[in-house]
């Protein structure tokens, strides 16, 4: 019989040769259902809010604060979820995440008042922001090195998928049924999502890392069938604190100590920490800021009628879709830091000379910022495959949530400076705002470490 650090590491040598197969592509469905209507719940505020501004009569401050409200709530929603998912496991965080935003999807529905709605927004954050990091991590640790990137991105891209869904029922549900019925879409169907996670398997690297080898085993063996991989002869497995990857990582233990929030900024996760939380605030506020203003912007600064600013609005998230199309099929190719510096790059420029140039041009303003949000936006589903991997599994959900607590600060962040430049500078000032924060992502991004094709026991300690 082996130690059980050797059967640790015969069963992720294991998980590492099984093919990709159909008992990926259920999970990797349900988990993108939920993550479809993190999407939906995240953008549904933005395509109601040209309605309930006039009907409530909400000013342009009012108007940040509800849209500040929800990532405050998305906030703590990524700290208490990726703890969770530490102790708790990967499955049931999700589940109760999804579970949160779907409830009070539907409580914004039956809102009357400014103060109910935005109360509602920020519990409905705490569920939106605790799905999205804790799905990002059960999917990376479901994967395998070589095509992981391909794989996670094809999962990732459903959450801009959401978007753009969001924005196309938006634009036909909201003139025609009124504001109420973008909550319901996004509330009912949640449930029973929810349902469907609650009966999916756990991360078996989770269970790995808790001892509970035999839970793992079973899952490892359904992956097996599933794929056509036998389980070849047992033989004595080399304990994983004794391999070091072929390119040099340093040596990964079976079973690590417990790990908390202050090992994010210690040893050898200090610098890695920092770059990623800078990459994180960088790439959403641009894009949130795009996102969450911009059908308001078109209706009340360019004097497009209702139905024309949410067109306009969706073809973002379409160009971003597109992007990802792209990104998915050359990420393990170019790798994570080539893609994320060269996107931060030229989404900032496009956006450099709207501000300079053609500001005044609604034309230009849609063309320029829908290009610049769909390479910009691939930025975002490239920092949720690549979070995940720089941690290790005892830590890889608090890392992940932690990150994703700087989406939520800069989120917020953007819409508000936004509402406050546009009255003291001006729309140029805005976009050029927007610019600056994008040569700081690529300045980040050049300091990223590259993960592709590379075992996550190999990339962290």
């Amino acid at each position: 019989m082996t130690s059980a650090p050797a059967d640790a590491a015969a069963l992720i040598a294991r998980i590492e040769r099984a093919p990709f197969s159909r008992w990926h592509i259920r999970l990797r469905v349900v988990v993108g259902s939920a993550t479809f209507f993190d999407a939906f719940d995240a953008l549904s505020l933005a395509f109601v809010l040209p309605v309930l501004v006039p009907l409530w009569h909400i000013s342009p401050g009012q108007v940040g604060v509800l849209i500040a409200v929800g990532y405050l709530g998305q906030f703590f929603g990524a700290l208490l979820f990726g703890s969770l998912a530490e102790s708790m496991g990967r499955i049931r965080s999700a589940a109760a995440a999804v579970a949160i935003m779907s409830v009070m999807s539907l409580a914004c529905a039956i809102t009357g008042t400014f103060t109910a709605l935005l109360a509602c927004r920020f519990v409905q954050g705490i569920g939106v922001g605790g799905e999205m990091p804790v799905a990002a991590v059960y999917i990376s640790e479901l994967s395998k090195a070589k095509g992981r990137g391909r794989f996670f991105m094809l999962y990732e891209m459903i959450f801009p998928v959401g978007l753009m869904v969001t924005g196309q029922i938006g634009a036909l549900l909201v003139p025609a049924f009124g504001w109420r019925g973008m909550f319901l879409v996004g509330g009912v169907p949640g449930l029973l999502v929810t349902f469907l996670l609650l009966r999916l398997p756990e991360s078996p690297r989770w269970l790995i890392a808790k001892g509970r080898l035999a839970e793992a085993e079973a899952i490892v063996r359904d992956i097996e069938a599933s794929s056509g991989c036998q389980e070849p002869p047992a033989e004595p497995a080399e304990p994983v604190a004794n391999r070091t990857a072929s390119s040099g990582s340093v040596p990964v233990p079976a079973f690590a100590p417990r790990s908390g929030w202050s090992e994010l900024l210690s040893g050898a996760y200090r610098g890695r920490t920092i770059v990623i939380w800078t990459l994180w605030s960088a790439a959403y506020f641009v894009t949130n800021g795009l996102n969450n203003w911009m059908p308001t912007l078109y209706n009340n600064v360019y004097h497009l009628t209702l139905r024309q600013s949410l067109r306009a609005a969706t073809l973002t998230n379409v160009a971003q879709v597109v992007v990802l199309i792209g990104c998915a099929l050359l990420i393990d190719r170019i790798g994570r830091r080539r893609w994320s510096v060269v996107c931060f790059a030229a989404g900032g420029l496009l956006l450099a000379l709207l501000g300079l140039f053609g500001a005044s041009s609604v034309g230009a303003v849609i063309a320029l910022v829908t290009v610049s949000y769909g390479i910009t936006g691939s930025v975002n589903t490239v920092l949720y495959l690549y979070t995940p991997e720089v941690y290790p599994t005892r830590m890889r959900a608090i890392g992940t949530g932690a990150a994703t607590c700087w989406l939520r600060l800069a989120s917020g962040a953007g819409p508000l400076l936004v509402g406050y430049i546009v009255g003291a500078g001006g729309i140029g000032s805005v976009f050029l705002m927007f610019a600056a924060v994008g040569v700081v992502g690529a300045l980040a991004a050049t300091r990223m470490l590259e993960t592709r094709n590379r075992r996550l026991e190999d990339i962290a300690v």
